[in-house]
């Protein structure tokens, strides 16, 4: 199973050096000088490392393949994997491992499949395609333990327990909620609470 090291972002200075959007937790082997890495699309490698350092916080390669500026700007988004066997870390997990899971509630109910999982820069997210009745809406889910605590890769599941509002369907639902209760409520009639809420 392919394993995404890196995205190639812009150019960086006349040499053909480029600037990286890191997807590995450990740069230092997957960047290191003479390694050899095959690319999405196909077509635009192998890329050999040639150099490779952090500047700013962030990695700056060059590859033997790419002499100058205009052949660097031209691999711009172009994926970096690696070959990767499954992760046998405890609650470590590579994308093509949470990639068809199922998503439900801690009750069981199913609210959707995981499809992928972004890296953003406070936290990864999963990616989770919800079914609703208007069409399949992409959620984002924070992947953190409070909100996902359970990820079962044997039994093909993660368990969800995300606060209110944060699924497409919680917004489907206080729609209903809203329509419901403006058909219920007449002039007049009360609810619990002093400031007229439930």
């Amino acid at each position: 199973m392919e394993l995404t090291v890196a995205r190639i972002g812009r150019a960086h200075g006349l040499k053909g050096d480029v600037a990286l959007d890191l997807r590995t937790d450990d740069p230092g082997e997957r960047l290191g000088v003479g390694q050899v890495l095959r690319t999405v699309p196909a077509d635009a490698g192998p890329l050999t490392v040639t150099r490779a350092r952090v500047q700013q916080d962030r990695w700056v390669v060059a590859f033997a393949e790419v002499a100058d500026r205009t052949a660097a700007e031209r691999l711009r988004g172009v994926e970096l994997v690696v070959e990767a066997d499954n992760s046998e870390e405890e609650d470590a997990w590579y994308p093509h491992e949470l990639r068809g899971l199922r998503a439900e509630l801690a009750n069981g109910t199913v609210v959707g499949e995981v499809i992928g999982l972004d890296h953003l820069p406070a936290h990864d997210v999963l990616v989770v395609s919800e079914p609703l009745q208007a069409g399949k809406v992409r959620t984002l889910v924070p992947f953190v333990k409070a909100i996902v605590p359970v990820v079962d890769i044997d039994a093909g599941r993660v368990v969800l327990d995300p606060p209110g509002g944060l699924l497409a369907r919680d917004a489907v639902d206080a729609e209903v909620d809203v329509e419901v209760d403006a058909e219920v409520d007449e002039p007049g009639a009360g609810r619990d609470g002093a400031d007229g809420k439930a």
